[in-house]
């Protein structure tokens, strides 16, 4: 950025700022990660002499050439706020101007410690294979207490969740190569609409500001096409690696955005997606959002495979890579279904694929997040489930190693360890797997779910109606349908409660709890007759449910949510759940 403070450590309000780490650490010594876009910002404020730096003046130090919105810029602060501690907004003030300030003395070191000192001083990963409650209660998958905690502080709305990463999860805040770059071209109008040049420009806009908060790409403006092809023959080393093109469509029926990601090199087509919503849809913006989530969750994930490639063996991936990937598109369909058969179909295929191919790591993988679905639902006795975490946390720890970026692993460990009640953790992994897909609903979901444990019912039900503004991937829909109905009911918003829960079951009528939990809402709503006939559905679908054995076990869950759960509890036996 060129300030005059350069590389020097920069010191503040009981913090160090370490410019040659890139690298935010608290007045003990311990290390508070943050994006690198947040990081940037951070350092630019730290350089700025104390002076108010306007809004436009941030955005164009921290996202240089780059087309990005006011809510980027929000969420880099909000970041910051929390990892600084600064909740009553007294550091990094708002002025009256409308620009931001840095209301602290910054004194500069002249050397910065070097890096050989981090790198010895960092925490060992894990030895392969130990089992979670074998393990020392200091680190899970590596996050220490101490990074815990300063998650839980920053815990509110899902943007501030994802201002803390995981010390084992090695963010790339220090890039040994240039990231690859990215451009995002103007979606083509289509359309035969009047509306259509808006809905196009707004849509490249959000589809631009979503590619801008992955970690590992650097998005770039587009160009002019005479100057693009200058740039190709002139300058490789600025010209973008890939480009995401797409058409907007209209019909008497729909909006339909087609989308693919291309290699700028060679024009090779990486992916196509196509995603469409009702052209009825009053609300504008909604209507954007899901057609951007809709391929940019597509496009995110499949440029996250090509720059997190799986380190299986050439050979053995050749052979049996047309399985592999049936085995494991099919068994991931059927995570977030809730009938044993198809679990139990999908769990006997890919330990059949495992088993043919043993040191196919993907296929662990998958197997893994499957069988936490399994443990959440409860269809393992409780020896079969202390088996299946013990496995599935030695596979979780080595893919970590292996594929710290990769979205299939970082879901699975924040599948497993919202499965295993360690919230705060599953919130700093899953904020991760958003850093790589800003549109992941199944990640979202998982947040809302810590969040309810952990008390935050509020930013919990905003985490679920972001969800649902999303809408992917479709199949997870009526999972947090429910988590905004389960967060209600928790609050006593029992009316508001109601079509939540309603159509999350009648997307996916198979779950007893959603039942039972729509009982509770009826009951403590006055809908006497619907809350009995409502548990009634609920016991047929799941037989034995007593006061004893619904509630979903409650360790790490804080007080305030404990006290909810009893008063629905209360409310389904009231409706007519057996006491034993």
């Amino acid at each position: 950025m060129g300030d005059a403070l350069g590389d020097h450590l920069l010191r503040f309000a009981g913090f160090e700022l370490d410019p040659q780490r890139a690298e935010l650490r608290g007045a003990d010594g311990a290390s508070i990660k943050l994006r690198p876009k947040t990081f940037e910002m951070l350092r630019f404020f730290a350089a700025s002499g104390g002076r108010v730096l306007t809004k436009q003046e941030l955005m164009e130090a921290v996202w240089p050439n780059v087309h990005v919105g006011e809510d980027s810029l929000f969420q880099c602060i909000r970041e910051l706020r929390t990892a600084l501690g600064d909740e009553r907004r007294q550091l990094i003030k708002l002025a009256s101007g409308g620009g931001y300030l840095l209301a602290t003395e910054v004194t500069a070191q002249s050397e910065a410690p070097p890096l050989a000192q981090a790198v010895e001083a960092a925490p060992a990963a894990p030895t392969e294979g130990v089992s979670l409650q074998a393990r020392s209660q200091r680190f899970i998958f590596g996050f220490s207490r101490r990074a815990m905690a300063a998650a839980v502080a920053g815990l509110g709305v899902i943007v501030i969740s994802l201002a803390v990463a995981a010390p084992v999860l090695k963010p790339d805040l220090l890039f040994t190569r240039t990231p690859p770059r990215l451009v995002v071209m103007p979606i083509v109008d289509a359309s035969n609409d009047p509306r259509g040049a808006v809905m196009a420009e707004e849509v490249t806009g959000r589809l631009t500001d979503g590619f801008a908060k992955i970690q590992n790409i650097s998005v770039v403006a587009p160009r002019s096409p005479a100057l693009a092809s200058v740039e190709r023959t002139s300058s490789p080393a600025t010209s973008p690696d890939y480009e995401i093109r797409g058409e907007l469509q209209h019909s008497d029926q729909s909006w339909t955005l087609r989308a693919r990601i291309i290699k700028a090199g060679t024009g090779e087509v990486q992916s196509v997606v196509a995603a469409s919503v009702n052209a009825d849809e009053a609300d504008a913006q909604l209507a954007q959002s899901r057609l951007v989530a809709g391929v940019g969750h597509v496009l995110a994930r499949r440029l996250n495979e090509i720059l997190e490639p799986s380190k299986s063996s050439s050979a053995s991936r050749t052979s049996s890579a047309g399985g592999d990937k049936v085995a494991v598109e099919q068994a991931l369909a059927s995570i977030n279904q809730t009938t044993r058969e198809r679990f139990g179909a999908a769990q006997a295929m890919l330990q059949k694929a495992l088993i043919d191919d043993p040191d196919n790591l993907d296929i662990a993988v998958a197997l893994a997040s499957l069988q936490m679905r399994g443990i959440q639902m409860v269809w393992f006795s409780p020896e079969e489930a202390v088996t299946v975490e013990a496995r599935a946390n030695a596979t979780l720890e080595q893919a970590l190693r292996s594929k710290p970026n990769s979205i299939p692993v970082l879901e699975a460990t924040c599948r497993f360890l919202s499965a295993t009640n360690h919230f705060v953790e599953s919130l700093v992994t899953c904020a991760k797997a958003l850093s790589f897909d800003p549109w992941n609903g199944s990640a979202l979901y998982l947040i809302g779910l810590g969040q309810i444990y952990l008390g935050r019912f509020d930013d919990a039900l905003a985490t679920f109606r972001q969800a649902d503004r999303y809408d992917t991937p479709p199949a997870s829909r009526w999972t947090w349908l429910l988590g905004a109905g389960f967060a209600n009911v928790l609050m006593g918003r029992d009316e508001e409660a109601l079509p939540w829960l309603q159509r999350s079951i009648a997307i996916t009528p198979a779950t007893g709890r959603s039942h039972l939990l729509l009982a509770a809402a009826y009951q403590r709503s006055g809908h006497l007759e619907e809350a009995r006939a409502a548990i009634a559905e609920g016991l047929r679908l799941r037989p034995g449910t007593t006061r004893l054995n619904v509630s979903s076990p409650m360790k790490n869950a804080s007080p305030v949510c404990i006290a909810a759960w009893e008063r629905v509890v209360q409310a389904e036996v009231d409706a007519g759940l057996p006491e034993r």
